[in-house]
C-alpha cells in the first residue's frame, strides 16, 4: 500500500483542514464512528480488513478511552479522527471538534453531531466546501444527499444500540482512458451485508 503525506494546519480555533495525498490513482476510505470502548478498537472480520486496507482512515468521534483511539490507529495507515461527546479528555487533547479532509479527489468535512439535524450538518458541511459530511452520535447508518453535500453517518460497528451496525467504504473508481474518476460507497455491517450504496 503506498504510503501519504499528510499536512495538518489549523482553520478555526477548532477545525483542523488535512489534504491527504496518495501516490495511487485510487483511494480507499474506510469511515467508522462510535467506538465507546475502554479497552480496544472492537474490530474483526470485514470492518478490521476494511480499516487495514484503507489509505484513509476518517473516525467521527466518540473512542471513549485513550487505549480504543490508540488501537485503532495501530491498524490503520492514515488516521483523521475528531472527538465526541462521550470520549475522554485525554481523547478531546487529542482530536479537534470538527476537520477537514481531502482525499479521493473529495473534500471531507469531519465532526462527531451538530445541532439542527440534517440541516445543521449541511450548513457545517456548506460552510466548510465540503462534497461529503462525515457525522456519528445516532449510531444510525444514514446517507442523506442535501443541495450542498452528500450526508454521511457510518452508524456504529460496535454498540449499534437497536440500529443496524454498520461502517462505510469509499473508493475511487477511474473510467478507461480518460482519467475521470468517480468516489463510489458502500455502507455494510460488520458480518459484510450491504446497508447502502452511493455515489459521491
Amino acid at each position: 500500500m503506498p504510503r501519504t503525506a499528510v499536512v495538518d494546519e489549523a482553520m478555526t480555533d477548532s477545525d483542523t483542514n488535512t489534504d491527504f495525498d496518495s501516490d495511487s490513482s485510487a483511494t480507499t476510505i474506510t469511515v467508522l464512528s462510535d467506538t465507546h470502548s475502554a479497552d480496544g478498537h472492537e474490530l474483526d472480520g470485514d470492518v478490521l480488513r476494511a480499516v487495514r486496507n484503507a489509505d484513509v482512515v476518517i473516525h467521527a468521534g466518540d473512542f471513549t478511552s485513550s487505549a480504543a483511539l490508540d488501537a485503532l490507529q495501530d491498524e490503520c495507515a492514515v488516521l483523521f479522527a475528531v472527538h465526541g461527546n462521550a470520549d475522554s479528555a485525554a481523547v478531546r487533547d487529542r482530536l479537534p471538534t470538527a476537520r477537514v479532509v481531502e482525499a479521493g479527489g473529495v473534500r471531507f468535512a469531519v465532526t462527531h453531531r451538530r445541532d439542527g439535524g440534517e440541516t445543521g450538518l449541511a450548513m457545517f458541511g456548506r460552510s466548510r466546501d465540503a462534497d461529503v459530511v462525515v457525522s456519528g452520535h445516532t449510531h444510525c447508518p444514514t446517507v442523506v444527499r442535501t443541495d450542498d453535500c452528500l450526508l454521511l453517518n457510518p452508524g456504529s460497528y460496535a454498540q449499534p444500540r437497536g440500529n443496524r451496525p454498520g461502517y462505510a467504504v469509499l473508493e475511487t473508481r477511474t473510467d478507461g482512458g480518460d482519467d475521470t474518476s468517480e468516489l463510489t460507497g458502500e455502507i455494510r455491517e460488520p458480518t459484510g451485508e450491504l446497508v447502502e450504496s452511493f455515489v459521491v
